[in-house]
């Protein structure tokens, strides 16, 4: 009896089988053609560092990066912004020209790579370059800011930044500067929201045809953004608050308002945005992702850490996101506005990473879960790329009626 039940099951299998595998092809196809931008690459940080070659292949399960030119050729990932990052200091004028200077070494770091690689990718500042790029099989590199310490109090620095290629700034990063709240700084609001010289920047980077970035700032700052804005705005690594309830995700209603605005959520891959941990996994991790973070490691530092953060990984593998969980967030975006108001931004090598998918290399993973809920190659080119372009667009178009 047994023996005739599973000879019964077999055809069932084989059909489950063929079913994935044209669910494959399909996806793969699609995936292929689609411009596909991530918003958000910490990949600098590992530039940064003595020894890393992002025209080199590298290997996720040896020394923990996600990201270079021939994993993002593997992967079908056509241009990513790369984030001239810097976690915020202390706030004086020593820390704050330091800031400055480190950034202009981020630029010159980001420029170099692209020079010395100029069959395999070109800098890119519009989405005609992204599709120019696209069509020269080559990879776009965009670059946004994460923090916009290094302005330094100088307004002029926000156009120095742009005729570097920069094409936005994350106002803030984890703690309060001088041009807004963060959503995770301990002591609580310093502004309510934007400064008076936070309102200047927002206002120059309309100017400029720069996106205003939204990730990381407090609710009261995203507001007052809304409110002083001329041009659609982005979130250019969050997710949403309803699914995973951590500060750095945003609310319903600031996902509908920023819809209102004609902006774009552009959702983190960061496990603990996607689903929210245990108090211990997150602190275990948060510390992990801190030292990692450091410029200054010794060789024999970062095999340490990935080790240690290969065992944290096992030890909590059971409460990993996976990379349903993270579309299960663009999902939520489109079913609370339209599939206008999407797109991804994974925070790779900053931290993001769901189950099914370790590196840029991997990320047809997305693609494929998207066919699989019966969403078309138009829907799927605008959550990839189209909507956030059309926010670029849409700021460069301002800045020439300001």
């Amino acid at each position: 009896m047994k023996k005739t039940l599973l000879l019964l099951a077999l055809p069932v299998l084989a059909f489950g089988q063929a079913d994935d595998a044209e669910l494959s092809k399909k996806a793969a196809a699609i995936h292929n053609r689609v411009l596909t931008i991530d918003t958000h690459a910490d990949v600098p940080i590992n530039m940064m560092k003595d020894g890393f070659d992002i025209a080199v292949e590298h290997d996720f399960q040896k020394d923990g990066t996600q990201i270079d030119f021939p994993r993002m050729k593997k992967g079908g990932m056509d241009g990513m912004f790369f984030a001239v990052y810097l976690g915020q200091g202390k706030r004086s004028p020593e820390a704050d020209q330091a800031a400055e200077d480190k950034a202009l070494a981020i630029f010159d770091k980001i420029h170099q790579a692209v020079r010395d690689n100029p069959e395999v990718a070109g800098l890119a500042t519009t989405s005609a370059h992204a599709y120019a790029l696209q069509k020269e099989g080559k990879r776009a590199v965009f670059i946004g800011m994460e923090n916009g310490w290094p302005i330094n109090h100088k307004i002029e620095n926000i156009k120095k930044y742009y005729d570097l290629g920069l094409r936005y700034i994350t106002l803030s990063h984890s703690l309060n500067n001088d041009i807004c709240d963060s959503s995770t700084d301990p002591d609580g609001p310093v502004f309510n929201g934007l400064s008076p010289f936070g309102e200047k920047v927002v206002a120059e980077m309309n100017k400029l045809g720069m996106m205003v970035d939204i990730s990381h700032v407090s609710d009261s700052t995203f507001y007052d953004v809304i409110k002083l804005t001329k041009a659609p705005l982005i979130a250019s690594h969050s997710s949403c608050r309803t699914l995973c309830d951590v500060p750095r995700n945003m609310t319903d209603d600031m996902i509908k308002t920023l819809a209102k605005n004609g902006g774009v959520i552009q959702i983190n891959f960061v496990p603990s945005f996607v689903k929210k941990p245990s108090m211990q996994q997150e602190l275990s991790m948060k510390a992990i992702r801190l030292q990692f973070r450091q410029t200054d490691l010794s060789p024999e530092d970062k095999k340490e850490l990935f080790e240690e953060m290969k065992a944290l990984n096992k030890k909590y593998e059971k409460d990993m996101p996976t990379v349903e969980d993270a579309v299960d967030h663009i999902e939520h975006v489109i079913k609370l506005t339209s599939i206008d108001h999407v797109g991804i931004g994974m925070d790779l090598d900053g931290g993001g990473r769901v189950l099914g998918m370790n590196d840029v290399s991997e990320i047809g993973a997305i693609t494929k879960e998207l066919v699989k809920r019966g969403y078309s190659e138009e829907d799927i080119a605008k959550i990839w790329s189209g909507n956030m372009l059309r926010v670029l667009d849409a700021a460069e178009k301002v800045a020439k009626s300001l």
